[in-house]
């Protein structure tokens, strides 16, 4: 089974739209995954599908890869795999001020 990235996608696209277009184009998907925000639940503009033939999901990204989807050019690649999310890793808030305080000019 292979995951595949799929990006730039057009936020008022629905699961079972790009379900279809991967279908339209002989690729049978198992599973697809729209990304949405966690606080807000709007699209982020990418998803991932699953694609349980090694060889549909190359044939997906050859063919896919840079077509028209609703308007808008997608792409479409094999997904990298999660990051790791651990001790060391920061995550991105830290007690690094507000912006007032010292000020350099």
């Amino acid at each position: 089974m292979k995951k595949l990235y799929v990006g730039n996608l057009p936020y008022q696209a629905s699961e079972a739209e790009l379900q279809n277009w991967f279908a339209q184009a002989g690729i049978a998907v198992s599973t697809v995954n729209l990304v949405r925000d966690r606080y807000s639940g709007e699209p982020r503009g990418f998803g991932f599908v699953e694609v349980n033939d090694d060889d549909q999901a190359m044939q997906a990204i050859q063919g896919l890869n840079g077509k028209d989807f609703l308007g808008r050019t997608l792409v479409v690649n094999e997904a990298r795999p999660p990051r790791e999310r651990g001790a060391g890793g920061g995550g991105g808030r830290g007690g690094h001020g507000g912006g007032r305080g010292r000020r350099s000019w």
